[in-house]
């Protein structure tokens, strides 16, 4: 307790001299922008929060001149003095906290931090939907603090990011919760609940916000730059089974479960239709099939690419006709701004086009409050400074990344280390003294920000440290100074793996191993350590890192994504045992050689007969170096069905099930439309999963349940396995608890047929929780 004791006042130390350092918190920049305050003309409908907010829209827009509209069209939305509507910037971030990337967020005033939480691909590891949802809370909290502290220009956030991880080599796959559809829809839903101030399920008051989410990017959008192909002209060829059950299930459950008030639609074409200019996804799709209720933005500059570099447009004046006739609302940038005046006088634009954009546009501001008088004075007036950068905010931010750490290998319980025994330290590499390093991209100016370094400076006195190389890229290093340092220490913990030059916007990977001469430094040091050497990989993509997952001189590896302003601690809680992880990768670690596959080909099924192997765990087939949902513990944790608690439905007497077609090849399936929401309503039921932790330490556990089929993936292009839920459990040693998960066949035995129908094959299906037990369920009339 000594250690650790020592280690928390070392920290404690350092966290209160930059939070004295920093700018008085209370004082307020200025007053926020509003309208239809104090001296606002009487009776006027779009000021009467009486009135249903369609109504107040509409009286609005009626009173704007034409010019007045198209200047609104833009993420830079000008001031109309002339009806005391303030300017709003449409554009501002909050990815993992609130940020000051964007244009409507300022925080160089009173305000110059906010809670930066770990980059969303290792929040996602914890497998906690109550974790999301407590950060998005924490984010709509303190972006109406901004705010109300007159640091902002807007209250529309645009996070979270879902598009599916489908390659590894991805630069902004860490911005995504991972490569599974349901787990990142659900992340979706949570997360934007908690942002807009929504309970974390049940009904939505959808006429109040506390701050609007927006998801990103719709769709098929997972490409930035890989070998001259960029995301400004990929056309991705996408099909329509790949759609229904990869690249649009999570926007899908971003706006029917989460309500979300915003999406954005992205740089790419789909089929050869930009995302932007497609009214099938936008209108049919988006708005009447699922229910949106909100905005649609542009991705910044995405509607002048129309014209400018895809050429599906021939004029500036077509691309503004194409974009707000499919459903746009507001474009990041001044294009649509700028030809809007000549689009509607050559007669490709009408008034009425323009009036529906600008409803969706005012009806969220008017949502968020900002038309119904001082926003200090409403629901959400009380959220004030001394609400940012609280210390129960940045606690969550320390749980998120303790709860997301992966252990992915411990041999020999080189892990944790002693406090008692280890009497000195070795750490090594360009990652372990650089606090913006932990912090990926998107991010905000940090509430605090303390290394891995000086964290462990507090745990063991005699630490010595040595970069090794100079950054991820490692082209210039210092390989013999670690070997010293590393010869003459107790143990060696290394901080390598990739940084925001290797992967970010607009950078694509071209390899899966460690960048330069990383694998030489690492091995070099581990020669010369006394003891097999602990390797902590920071970096948001998977990396090939089987050269250390072999070498018995590597005891252990630690993922740690990058973990935010409290990472260098949770880090260091771990690698001691004040923490037990129980992170789950939420993406599969390919081996190198899957760089062979183009990164252009959007299949996800495998293609035996072409040797296309496929993409993520529930299509691949291939090897891997760490598999999804994979993930060690310093417990042991045990897991069986409950057979008095799970009991699959009775297939008798459901009328729907009569409804059976069947494939080219002659096999049976159920088209779940045609069961009907009755029959399918009858056919859920409870699985309940017995868990303990039998080890010796307490921990939190997330329980994943699996559906496979019969014979895993066949000519169906059934997934060889899909999770279909799961659970966090924190347990004591030696406690048992049960979970109960609601099974749903036509939600979680479907699949989507070639031509995008939901189908349930006929005959068995298999339900999974970890490797340990499954049952089976026999899926016929």
């Amino acid at each position: 307790m000594a250690g650790r004791a020592r280690s928390s006042l070392y920290v404690a130390a350092a966290l209160l001299l930059q939070l004295l350092l920093a700018s008085p918190p209370h004082a307020a920049a200025s007053e926020p922008p509003y309208t239809c305050g104090a001296g606002a003309p009487p009776n006027i409908p779009f000021c009467d929060t009486a009135l249903p907010i369609d109504r107040r829209v509409d009286d609005l827009v009626a009173r704007m001149t034409v010019e007045e509209k198209i200047s609104q069209l833009g993420d830079e939305s000008p001031a109309v003095p002339r009806l005391g509507v303030p300017a709003y910037k449409w554009w501002s971030e909050a990815l993992h906290g609130v940020s000051d990337h964007g244009r409507g967020v300022h925080l160089d005033g009173p305000l110059r931090a906010a809670t930066s939480f770990p980059q969303v691909i290792l929040t996602a590891a914890s497998f906690n939907p109550h974790i999301w949802y407590r950060i998005g809370q924490v984010i709509g909290v303190e972006a109406r603090a901004v705010y109300n502290n007159g640091q902002a220009e807007g209250l529309t956030f645009w996070a979270p990011n879902i598009n599916v991880f489908r390659d590894p080599r991805w630069g902004r796959g860490q911005e995504t919760p991972g490569e599974d559809p349901t787990m990142t829809g659900k992340y979706a839903a949570v997360f934007v609940r908690g942002v807009q101030g929504y309970g974390i399920a049940g009904p939505v008051n959808s006429t109040d916000l506390e701050a609007s989410a927006c998801c990103k990017h719709f769709t098929a959008y997972d490409l930035e730059n890989w070998k001259g192909v960029t995301r400004y002209v990929f056309d991705a060829q996408v099909t329509a089974q790949d759609l229904e059950d990869t690249y649009n299930p999570p926007f899908k459950s971003c706006v029917e479960d989460g309500h979300a008030s915003g999406i954005m639609c992205s740089y790419n074409r789909v089929n050869g239709v930009p995302t932007c200019a497609d009214y099938n996804l936008l209108s049919k799709t988006a708005r009447q099939s699922w229910g949106f209720y909100g905005y649609i933005t542009s991705d910044c500059d995405a509607v002048s690419i129309i014209h400018d570099a895809q050429g599906y447009a021939k004029t500036a004046e077509d691309a503004v006709a194409d974009v707000l006739k499919a459903g746009m609302d507001v474009n990041c940038g001044g294009y649509v701004q700028q030809h809007g005046a000549s689009a509607l006088q050559q007669g490709k634009i009408t008034v009425q086009d323009i009036d529906r954009a600008l409803h969706n546009l005012f009806a969220v501001r008017m949502r968020l409050g900002l038309f119904n008088g001082d926003p200090r004075r409403n629901r959400y007036g009380n959220i004030g400074p001394d609400q940012v950068c609280t210390q129960e905010h940045q606690n969550l931010a320390l749980e998120a990344a303790q709860d997301g750490i992966v252990l992915l290998k411990n041999d020999g319980g080189a892990l944790p280390l002693s406090k008692s025994r280890c009497t000195s330290l070795g750490v090594i590499g360009f990652n372990a003294d650089n606090a913006t390093r932990l912090l990926g991209n998107y991010y905000g100016p940090p509430c605090v920000t303390v290394t891995p370094l000086q964290v462990l400076q507090g745990y063991v006195k005699e630490t010595r440290f040595a970069a090794g190389c100079n950054a991820a890229a490692c082209n210039v290093t210092a390989i013999p100074e670690a070997v010293q340092v590393a010869s003459s220490v107790d143990s060696v913990v290394l901080f390598m793996g990739l940084d925001q030059d290797q992967e970010r916007e607009e950078v694509d990977r071209l390899d899966l191993t460690l960048p330069g001469q990383q694998q030489s430094l690492i091995e070099s040091v581990a020669n010369a350590a006394k003891k097999p050497v602990i390797l902590v990989l920071l970096c948001g993509g998977p990396v090939d890192v089987s050269f250390a997952k072999t070498n018995p001189k590597i005891g252990a590896i630690l993922w740690a994504g990058y973990p935010g302003e409290a990472g260098g601690l949770a880090i260091a809680q771990v690698l001691f045992g004040e923490h037990n992880p129980g992170g789950r990768l939420p993406v599969t670690w390919y081996p190198q050689d899957f760089t062979k596959v183009p990164m252009t080909d959007m299949r996800m099924r495998a293609d035996p007969a072409t040797g296309y192997p496929g993409r993520t765990y529930r299509f691949y087939r291939g090897p891997t170096v760490f598999n999804f949902g994979y993930g060690l513990s310093y417990s042991k944790y045990s897991h069986r069905f409950v057979a008095s608690g799970t009991k699959p439905p009775s297939m008798s007497n459901i009328a729907g099930l009569k409804a059976l077609a069947t494939t080219a090849d002659g096999a049976a399936m159920y088209d779940v439309e045609a069961i009907g929401s009755e029959a399918c309503e009858r056919l859920r039921f409870p699985a309940v999963v017995r868990v303990q932790n039998y080890g010796p330490m307490e921990g939190k556990h997330p329980v994943l349940l699996f559906l496979r089929g019969p014979n895993g993936t066949d000519g169906s292009g059934r997934p060889a396995r899909q999770l279909i839920g799961f659970r966090s459990l924190h347990l004591r040693a030696m406690q048992t608890a049960h979970v109960e998960f609601d099974v749903s066949p036509c939600k979680h035995f479907s699949r989507a047929s070639e031509d995008g129908r939901k189908v349930i094959d006929q005959g068995s299906h298999f339900v999974m929780v970890g490797e340990e037990d499954e049952f089976e369920l026999s899926f016929m009339a």
